[in-house]
């Protein structure tokens, strides 16, 4: 028994130099690569933990095979040869290939988009697109709540299993923590297809509680569809009359090729779920609509198990290449370097970038951590706006007029690298001076961060502990 604690030294010290030269030959940033290194070596057992939640680089994993993905895609492709006429802008050629090239996210031209920027207009708006379904409805979302919002949704869905539609629902695990198993048990029991993304259960709870699906994505018959930030919780509906103002959120309901990018976005996340490959035909339908015009959209998607962080890369590309103006909006403001260097570098070359974000986070944490690199853009010359009407939950861009974007994903370490997000992204002059309508309005109900005393004069304390949180930014 006197070697037993020997054997566990020599166990553990085998664990940590097998970890680090993981680390090593990641060949991560320095930085990275030295904070990961020195946690494991001088945090007991508590580093190895960290490590295995948080650490791993998922980017290495090949969770799907390549010919699988050639199946899903192959539908998108045909419909992506069949346009004719396709002018893609010359200034942005370049951004348009790298998300080609990235993640097979096609231009489709001919398209409609509209707008919602709550939830009194999006849910109406979805709740007909169901009840026009006629041969199935696509449905993956972080959050899919019990309240009344949540079983009405349901109740539609259900009523159209029932009349023989096909319907396929993802939700998210953790998104989805605080839903009873019997809400989504209703649905299947009712003919709905219905799984769940990347459950999180002992003895697999590792790094799986860091990669969540935070995608919005709902297809109707494969010739309409939906996404943006918005998930479907009473969150998006409560008025002043139910005591809290409502979350102030970015939707948009698309008609056109664009569609076909949406359908094989889910198709991908349902082959993840439940292993069942769904290349049938019918799911890429002609288009109903006669919609000509040079509206040209991608929709990008990003995830941890990708080659490449593909949405940030083209945020930063936007940053540097914008002549005249960039306006973002985004709930959480923790910046991965790549994106802080970005904004600084544009505003210290004359560029327009302005960000708005809440006044008031909805988790404390987030909202000292954020403060940090707030300030540190400030000094650089990006302009800071606070959204006071509530909670603004929107993740847009629009720059120079020509180029837009809206989504799902936050600018934060979580959604640029560990959560699975799509955004669309638009080249079209009208489409951008639309969004950048949206941007205005929510800026007339902002506040210039220089004129809110309680930022400009925190005390040493409070800077100390922003600063302590702000390490913590990727495990946020």
């Amino acid at each position: 028994m006197i070697y037993v604690h020997w054997i566990f030294i020599v166990v553990y010290a085998i664990v940590i130099i097998s970890i680090i030269v993981t680390v090593l030959l990641d060949n991560r940033q320095p930085a990275k690569t030295m904070a990961w290194v020195m946690v494991l070596m001088f945090v007991p057992v508590f580093g190895i933990v960290l490590y295995i939640f948080f650490g791993q680089n998922t980017r290495k994993m090949r969770l799907m095979s390549q010919r699988s993905l050639d199946q899903l895609s192959k539908r998108q492709m045909l419909e992506f040869v069949e346009q004719r006429e396709l002018r893609l802008p010359e200034r942005y050629r370049s951004l348009i290939q790298l998300f080609t090239n990235q993640s097979l996210a096609l231009p489709f031209k001919d398209n409609d988009v509209e707008f919602y920027t709550d939830g009194y207009q999006f849910f109406p708006a979805l709740l007909q697109a169901i009840g026009r379904a006629r041969q199935h409805i696509h449905l993956d979302v972080y959050i899919f709540a019990d309240d009344p919002l949540g079983r009405l949704v349901s109740d539609a869905l259900i009523q159209k299993a029932r009349e023989g539609i096909e319907v396929r629902v993802i939700y998210d695990d953790v998104g989805c923590w605080r839903v009873p198993h019997k809400f989504f048990e209703r649905m299947r029991s009712a003919g709905i297809d219905v799984c769940v993304f990347m459950p999180v259960k002992f003895p697999a709870f590792t790094s799986k509680v860091n990669y969540r699906n935070h995608r919005k994505l709902c297809i109707i018959d494969g010739v309409e569809g939906f996404t943006g930030g918005m998930n479907i919780a009473m969150r998006y509906v409560k008025g002043i009359r139910g005591g809290s103002l409502p979350w102030r959120d970015t939707h948009m309901h698309l008609r056109g090729s664009i569609v076909y990018a949406l359908q094989r976005a889910f198709l991908v996340d349902w082959y993840f779920v439940d292993r069942t490959l769904v290349t049938n035909r019918c799911y890429y339908p002609p288009m109903p609509w006669r919609i000509d015009n040079n509206c040209i959209a991608q929709l990008v998607t990003s995830s941890p198990v990708a080659p490449w962080p593909d949405i940030m890369q083209g945020y930063v590309r936007i940053l540097l290449e914008a002549k005249k103006y960039v306006y973002m909006e985004t709930p959480y403001f923790l910046p991965t370097e790549p994106i802080l260097f970005a904004m600084r570098t544009a505003a210290l070359a004359g560029v327009d970038v302005r960000l708005m974000i809440p006044r008031h986070s909805d988790a404390h944490m987030l909202e000292w951590a954020s403060v940090s690199y707030v300030m540190q853009t400030v000094q650089s010359g990006v302009k800071i706006r606070l959204y006071k009407a509530g909670f603004n939950h929107s993740k847009i861009l629009v720059c120079d007029d020509e180029l837009c974007t809206c989504g799902s994903t936050n600018i934060d370490f979580r959604s640029f690298e560990n959560n699975f997000e799509a955004n669309v992204f638009f080249y079209d002059r009208q489409l951008a001076l639309r969004m950048k309508d949206i941007y205005l309005e929510d800026e007339a109900q902002s506040v210039d961060i220089n004129y809110v005393d309680e930022l400009q004069q925190r005390p040493f304390v409070r800077r100390l502990s922003e600063s302590l949180i702000r390490l913590l930014s990727p495990l946020l």
